[in-house]
């Protein structure tokens, strides 16, 4: 059996595995990336994208890409974008289990909200594959073995079976992963209540349940936003054949049996069956193999947090494991990785949890909504759950008694330098950690991570006539009005710093 070598192996061409393929080629890590299908899943998935995922695209760039597709989306629902707020983006407003009443939030970049997962999908790997990433449709890892030194995965491809020695395996592979599964992850959690389609169907009565989100006595139908777009949910019990193909049969008797009427889909496309069962990975990592997205955590749909929390777990991972693939940071790196991310999921399986709740038909929970519609009108509630939603309040402990350390920035953050104002944003295109210096000793410090970390002398409205160290995800590791000293924490971020020629 022939063997070849890389660097990283990613399991999974989905939106997820794609980020972090980026990630690793931005840092020049060889990267090889399987994937199953010969082609983009065109079933529907995710609509769109918002809070931290959309700014996690901005800062790599992707702003024009991503607000292209948008555009044609928009065009073929005949509404053009609203352009609202200081970053002239569209402005979103979120929901709470179908409860439309979370503050309107103005994203920093144009378009990036409206997107379907497929057209994601193509953004990111063309976006992958322009960085050097090998992505290999029709090849399925089918095993894998670690040693101390690597991991050797064992692929079927349409030659036949090959061998793929690689220093780390990386499991993106969704919420059925066989990487979890062989590798002995354990995945507690909860059974799912429900059950739900989704389709796009051509309606012999388009006007046969209103547009939006309708509660009814048997269960929720999700009309739209796109003509012949449905998602319905019945809260009898999970499917009895997760397995079992999906017909056109069997979504008509759905949208029948929770609507009370007779609608007839005369044809359907992207017929999809789920529940919502919530389960959460113990580990992200078992020494060289590393979980992320739905292959470490699975919960329902509501709130569109799935692709915002696997987006989020590729741009926490993938710099972290370049440095440690390079060399040039210590293996426990990687450790933080769960440290950082599980317990974001354990906050979104909470609050789908919930969402579910929530959503279930009858006068007990109807008046329950009623109290919490009220209570969005509170400011305080309402930021509590928009940014519970979007991830915005997302924060690290990383040790430091300083508000700003641990928090994620916004894009549209200005830095002054003498050239001028710039967008932080803009600044870490490269994928690289960020060194503001607003004092001379921390550039001249920090040049000694060159390669790893960017210097740029200046000061930034986070922390005015302070200097800060953001790390390639965004968040804010150091700020000079810390005690702790900056060479320490690029140490502890960013491995030893180099030692001086002779």
């Amino acid at each position: 059996m022939r063997q070849e070598r890389t660097d990283v192996v990613i399991s999974g061409a989905g939106p997820v595995g794609l980020a972090l393929a980026v990630e690793l080629r931005m840092h020049g890590v060889e990267v090889v990336v399987l994937e199953r299908l010969a082609a983009v899943d065109r079933r529907v998935k995710a609509g769109a994208i918002h809070g931290r995922a959309a700014e996690m695209l901005d800062r790599r760039g992707l702003t024009e890409a991503v607000a292209r597709v948008q555009r044609e989306v928009l065009a073929g629902l005949g509404k053009p974008p609203r352009h609202r707020g200081t970053g002239g983006g569209p402005v979103v407003r979120g929901h709470f289990a179908g409860i439309w009443a979370l503050r309107e939030t103005p994203y920093p970049a144009a378009g990036l909200t409206m997107i379907p997962q497929d057209r994601l999908e193509e953004v990111l790997a063309e976006h992958a594959a322009g960085l050097g990433a090998a992505i290999r449709r029709e090849h399925d890892l089918t095993g894998f073995e670690q040693d101390g030194t690597g991991v050797t995965v064992t692929v079927d491809g349409p030659d036949g079976r090959y061998e793929l020695r690689a220093g780390h395996l990386a499991g993106a592979d969704g919420g059925r992963s066989r990487v979890r599964k062989l590798g002995g992850f354990a995945f507690p959690g909860t059974d799912g209540v429900i059950t739900g389609h989704q389709a796009l169907a051509d309606l012999d009565d388009p006007g046969f349940a209103p547009p939006g989100w309708t509660r009814f006595p048997r269960g929720l139908m999700v009309n739209g936003p796109m003509p012949g777009r449905l998602l319905m949910v019945e809260f009898g019990g999970p499917p009895a054949d997760r397995d079992a193909p999906v017909t056109l049969e069997e979504v008509q008797a759905a949208a029948r049996r929770i609507t009370g009427t007779r609608v007839t889909l005369r044809s359907a496309s992207s017929l999809t069956r789920f529940t919502d069962n919530a389960r959460l990975a113990g580990t992200y990592r078992d020494r060289r193999v590393l979980l992320l997205g739905d292959a470490a955590h699975v919960h329902s749909p509501f709130g569109g947090q799935g692709l915002l929390l696997g987006l989020g777990d590729a741009a926490n991972l993938g710099w972290k494991l370049a440095l440690v693939a390079r060399g040039e940071a210590p293996d426990a790196l990687l450790d933080t990785y769960t440290e950082e991310r599980r317990p974001v999921a354990e906050r979104v399986l909470d609050n789908t949890r919930a969402q579910v709740a929530l959503l279930q038909p009858g006068p007990h929970v109807d008046a329950l909504r009623e109290i919490v519609t009220r209570m969005l009108d509170h400011d305080d509630a309402n930021r509590y759950l928009t940014g519970l939603i979007t991830g915005t309040d997302v924060r690290y402990d990383l040790g430091s008694a300083q508000d700003l350390v641990g928090r994620c920035y916004a894009p549209e953050t200005t830095v002054r330098t003498s050239g001028g104002e710039v967008r932080l944003a803009d600044l870490q295109r490269s994928g690289r950690g960020l060194v503001i210096a607003a004092d001379g000793a921390h550039a001249a410090e920090a040049a000694d991570w060159a390669g790893r970390v960017d210097v740029v002398a200046g000061s930034c409205d986070l922390a005015p006539g302070a200097s800060i160290l953001v790390r390639a995800d965004g968040f804010v590791a150091w700020t000079s009005d810390d005690p702790a000293p900056l060479g320490g924490t690029l140490a502890r971020w960013f491995g030893a710093a180099r030692v001086p020629a002779a």
